[in-house]
Parts: C-alpha cells; structure tokens; sequence
C-alpha cells in the first residue's frame, strides 16, 4: 500500500467544478447564499469551532463531496443542536444546496466549495464529532487510483481534527474502493472498523434519506456498502483489531 505522501504544494484537486450553465436564478442563489454561509479560510479558525456557526450548537461533523446535498439538509435539520460543515466544489451541487437553504434558511451549516483538503488543514485538532464521505469519485482505473479521496495523507488529516471516539463513515457502491477504504483504514494506527457481521455494513445508516447517486447505483444494480470507523484515543489511536466478518 505504499503511496508518496503528498505536500500541500504539491497536492492536485481531482474532479469536475462545473457542469451545466447554471440558470439565473441558481447563480442568484449561490452568490448570495454562499456569500454568507461560506468559510473563510483567510481567518484563522476559531478556537472553539462551535462559535463558527451563528446558531448556538454543541459539536461539529463535516461532510466532504455533498453532491446535491439530500444527507447533508436532512442531518443538519434532524440535528438543529450540530453544527455542520459541507464541502462541494461542484459548482451545479452548490447551487442546488443554495437554492434549498433560500427556502429553508439554517444556523447551524456552513459551506465551502473548494479542495475540501484546505477546510481540514485549516480546522484545528481534535474538533471534529464527524467526517462523512459518500459516494465519493471512485476512479476505478488503476493509474487514477492515486486521485482517489481516501489515502494515508488524508486519513492522517482525519486523525488530527477527528476527536477520539468520533466517526468518519464512508459510502460506496463500487466493491474496489470499498475494499480500498478497508485497507486503508485497517491500516492507519488511528482507526477502527466498527462491524461484526455483514449486516453492519449491508445496513444504511440510522434514518439514511438515500442520494441520488445511491438510487442510480441501485437501478444499475450495484449494492452500497456502509462502513463505520471510529477515530482511537491518543495521539495515534489504536491499531485495528481482528473483527468477525470482514467485507470481502
């Protein structure tokens, strides 16, 4: 599993910024939207991340490639008392996020649409109650398999803002990257999977709205697989222990 650790002069966005011209309304919508929701990564970040968002909240999860954001509006409306991060550079995902936060404004989510990499250098340590990534770009050829989001280098950024016993799920609908993630994070000293059995993988997350990716995925007839990890205690965790039924 040996990958050359990448700097941050040396790292590359991988993936698609734009897609089809955004109508007028939809740009309305993300200039004046984002304008108030977006992070600014210039400030340093607050020592207390809660402070981030205008509405009082008690933690803080991220949610990395939000796509058209179903999960992220659904949590952050289940979860008035959390604070949510969502990170989307795809310009036509942001604006429908924007679009649905003109009608259904909330104080507890922030946004930013960039390298979701720079939001996690930029957070400090041990801030973190949660890292979601779905359906994230497989790049299923093996001479991209370097583009692809999960790796040593970002676990290890998982690790440092993650706090210990919080959660970084995962979610995907193509075997290979699924069994990528496991490898990865069987691996990284800071992690561990939380499954016993095939039904904590085969299982959708507590109260899962579903993406449309997943739906596609499903009329495709592809089969998505939850994993949990949990972030250990301690600077370096703790190494993955041997867990009954491991996805294969």
């Amino acid at each position: 599993m040996a990958e050359e650790r990448r700097s941050r002069s040396t790292e590359a966005f991988y993936g698609r910024r734009h897609g089809k011209t955004l109508r007028s309304r939809q740009a309305s919508s993300l200039e004046a939207v984002l304008g108030k929701a977006k992070i600014d990564l210039s400030m340093p970040a607050p020592a207390d991340l809660k402070t981030l968002f205008p509405a009082p909240v008690d933690g803080v999860r991220m949610e990395i490639g939000f796509g058209g954001g179903e999960h992220l509006l659904h949590e952050s409306g289940r979860f008035p008392a959390t604070g949510f991060i969502g990170v989307e550079p795809f310009v036509n995902g942001m604006a429908k996020m924007t679009m649905a936060l003109e009608e259904s404004p909330r104080g507890n989510l922030r946004l930013y649409n960039d390298d979701a990499t720079r939001v996690l250098d930029w957070l400090p340590d041990a801030s973190l109650d949660g890292i979601d990534l779905f359906y994230p770009d497989p790049w299923p050829k093996k001479r991209h398999w370097k583009r692809r989001f999960v790796s040593t280098v970002n676990l290890d950024r998982f690790a440092r803002v993650l706090k210990p016993g919080a959660k970084f799920r995962f979610a995907s609908d193509i075997d290979t990257y699924v069994n990528w993630t496991l490898a990865h994070c069987r691996a990284h000293p800071a992690f561990e999977w939380l499954a016993a059995g095939p039904e904590d993988w085969e299982t959708p997350y507590e109260a899962w709205p579903g993406t449309r990716y997943e739906a596609k995925a499903l009329r495709e007839g592809r089969t998505p697989a939850y994993l949990t990890f949990v972030r250990g205690k301690g600077p370096l965790g703790f190494p993955p222990s041997t867990v009954a039924g491991r996805y294969a």
